[in-house]
């Protein structure tokens, strides 16, 4: 759980890692795993332990709390991602406002501080960091020397000619280009919930659907999508997801829904764990004048589906 995550203060002896992957991390695409895969293999490499340090909230909480960044992945689900790299110890640093107002020269003092084993730091190119973000990679490397600490600036990693980041994959994720969200994470974006007891609409029109419980800070597009949908079993099903506010059906509704239709047989019904994997956008979602034309749309879109699933 989350809340058991070291902070620096509270970093044990066995915790303590020689090889620091820093940043926020949100996300966990490409460039992340290459600055966070370079901590893990020089640690192998000299055997000792690999750590990734991040931060919650994120910083615009605190500098731009009108306009903050929404976060493409919950924290818990961040850190998930973030072990499955094969690190040691995950530390989430509370972005506080004296933590905020630490000057950049303070920074590495303050973390050798707290971990008296650090050897090596390695961070993204465009990593910035201290009071009013005075820090980058170069002075950073500088002030390391005088604490025999080396810096690593891991350079970015591009996708056709274009530096991946988290704000470029925000962007794709909430204007429904969910393959290149895919491309720049370098794994399927998704998400997890409980499938909760819906109203029973599409069973009416002859499509029923599974209402996931989810509230992603981050909303992708309104609209139809292919999805994969599986449970912790390893069942896997193919299906046809509608994210929005059904305009059509719940006139004034002001809260998405994720409503997923499985093409097939469906093992899973109320109160069922699953996760959902978004594959391909259809179309984004509409007002339909009347039930008949929603549901001819809805037999279209779930054979556009199948379309899609049977050529990928």
């Amino acid at each position: 759980m989350i809340s058991a995550l070291p902070q620096l203060k509270t970093v044990t002896t066995r915790e303590m890692p020689s090889h620091l992957a820093i940043g926020i991390f949100d996300g966990v695409h490409r460039g992340h795993q290459a600055v966070i895969s370079k901590a893990v293999e020089n640690a192998q490499a000299d055997s000792t332990l690999a750590g990734v340090l991040t931060f919650f909230p994120h910083p615009s909480r605190l500098f731009r709390p009108n306009e903050a960044t929404k976060l493409i992945l919950p924290l818990e689900v961040k850190c998930q991602l973030i072990a499955q790299l094969h690190v040691h110890t995950i530390i989430c640093e509370p972005f506080t406002p004296e933590f905020g107002a630490l000057q950049a020269e303070a920074f590495l003092p303050h973390l050798k501080k707290y971990l008296p084993t650090l050897k090596t730091v390695f961070i993204g190119e465009n990593f910035r960091f201290g009071k009013q973000r005075l820090g980058n990679p170069g002075k950073m490397a500088e002030w390391g020397k005088a604490l025999n600490i080396d810096v690593v600036a891991v350079p970015n990693v591009c996708s056709a000619g274009e530096t991946i980041s988290s704000t470029r994959i925000r962007k794709s994720i909430t204007q429904g280009n969910i393959a290149n969200a895919n491309e720049y994470l370098g794994y399927v974006y998704f998400c997890t919930g409980n499938v909760q007891p819906g109203r029973q609409l599409g069973r009416t029109l002859g499509f029923p659907t599974l209402n996931l419980a989810w509230e992603p800070e981050l909303q992708p597009a309104y609209g139809v999508y292919a999805v994969r949908v599986t449970d912790q079993d390893g069942r896997s099903r193919n299906g046809v997801a509608n994210y929005g506010l059904r305009p059509t059906l719940q006139a004034g509704e002001t809260s998405p829904i994720l409503e997923v239709h499985i093409l097939g047989d469906c093992p899973w019904d109320t109160d069922s764990d699953i996760r959902v994997e978004w594959l391909h956008f259809i179309r984004p979602e509409r007002t339909f004048e009347n039930l008949t034309a929603l549901k001819q749309q809805i037999a279209t879109d779930c054979e556009h589906a199948r379309n899609w699933h049977t050529k990928h």
